[in-house]
């Protein structure tokens, strides 16, 4: 599939992630679609890169069409990349006063890291699904994103690894589901990336993280996670899959 021509949606697209995702896609000649809430952030990529910025809450039907409406409007709508965060919660199951993890704060963890991918994934395939069929039938291809905590999540990290377990899980039957519309649907799971949703200095994470990839010896760039991104469009025989994306890093329990 060609990405010239078409119409991308970046949901999350001021992030670290999403803005390399949006700097590609732009590049190559996609009409791009910033979606997301950090509204300055936004309109300033927007206006350096002359593209579009929606306020897009992820979690919110309404918000989510608005900004998938306004992709459609530009070009065929081929391409959706979400890359969006939210607040998650952590800690023990059971913590050291024996009390259990909060409940609140799973359903919170869920609700901004599974089923607003979810609601993404279905009102970007109802939108693609409208666009005329290329060569073989494609009509275009729709990217989440994971995390290597999908298969070895920490000690403490039990919502959050439930969440992006459940990202990972809907890939194949997605792609399933939408196999006669010739939409694909593609996973990818990153490992320590390194950005701000760290919360921390850069060089400090590092530090840290860097040792314990195999190779690479370093944390990945955002940019990678946007190569790979634009290389799934481009592969029309990906699809169905979630691709790790993390030096061959697998995490220790804690």
């Amino acid at each position: 599939m060609h990405i010239s021509g078409s119409s991308a949606l970046v949901v999350g697209g001021t992030g670290g992630l999403g803005e390399a995702t949006v700097r590609r896609l732009h590049a190559a000649g996609a009409q791009v679609v910033v979606a997301d809430v950090a509204d300055d952030k936004g309109k300033d990529l927007a206006d350096e890169l002359g593209i579009h910025y929606v306020h897009t809450d992820a979690t919110d039907e309404d918000s989510v069409r608005a900004a998938v409406a306004i992709a459609a409007e530009l070009a065929p709508l081929r391409i959706s990349v979400d890359t969006h965060g939210g607040p998650a919660t952590g800690g023990r199951l059971i913590g050291k006063d024996g009390s259990p993890l909060e409940l609140a704060g799973f359903r919170t963890t869920i609700e901004f890291y599974l089923t607003a991918v979810f609601n993404v994934l279905r009102l970007s395939a109802e939108a693609i699904a409208k666009s005329e069929p290329l060569d073989e039938g494609g009509r275009g291809v729709i990217v989440n994103t994971a995390s290597i905590a999908a298969f070895e999540g920490q000690i403490g990290q039990l919502p959050y690894a439930a969440a992006k377990g459940g990202v990972a899980a809907m890939t194949l039957v997605a792609a399933r589901d939408l196999s006669p519309l010739g939409i694909r649907v593609v996973t990818i799971a990153p490992g320590t990336v390194n950005t701000p949703a760290y919360g921390q200095a850069a060089d400090k994470l590092e530090q840290y993280w860097g040792p314990q990839v195999p190779f690479p010896k370093r944390m990945g760039r955002s940019d990678e996670y946007a190569q790979l991104a634009t290389a799934i469009v481009e592969n029309d025989y990906l699809n169905g899959e979630v691709i790790r994306l993390d030096g061959a890093l697998r995490f220790p329990p804690r």
